[in-house]
């Protein structure tokens, strides 16, 4: 079993950065696929951002692309999603997620292909 604790989330203004961070226990993560989803308030928990488990095939969601990057140390069973430029808009709960993928460099990014989730943490972008 993998329990996931995410931190790094908080307050920041319009155009700042944040890193989130997403540490495992239980397992090592080397044989999960890993990746983030937020849901904003009143809205559907949506994908954000995934990583292989080799860490060599990141893949975003197009509201994303260019400002968030995901990356990860399976030595340090942790993953980080680093989040730039950041809008009002991506002001969400964000969750980190653990998809079991048996060696293949795949990319899950539907919710339901991730068996572990973490229990989220609240991201705030001001004006």
């Amino acid at each position: 079993q993998v329990q996931l604790v995410e931190s790094g989330g908080g307050l920041v203004q319009a155009g700042g950065s944040l890193r989130l961070s997403c540490a495992a226990s239980g397992r090592t993560l080397n044989s999960y696929a890993m990746g983030w989803f937020r849901q904003a308030p009143g809205k559907e928990r949506m994908f954000v951002a995934a990583i292989s488990w080799s860490g060599g095939t990141p893949y975003y969601a197009d509201s994303v692309k260019g400002r968030f990057t995901a990356s990860r140390t399976n030595a340090e069973n942790t993953v980080y999603l680093q989040m730039n430029s950041l809008k009002p808009e991506d002001t969400a709960v964000y969750y980190c997620a653990a998809a079991p993928v048996y060696g293949l460099e795949y990319v899950p990014t539907l919710q339901y292909e991730y068996g572990h989730w973490g229990q989220g943490i609240q991201v705030t972008v001001s004006p």
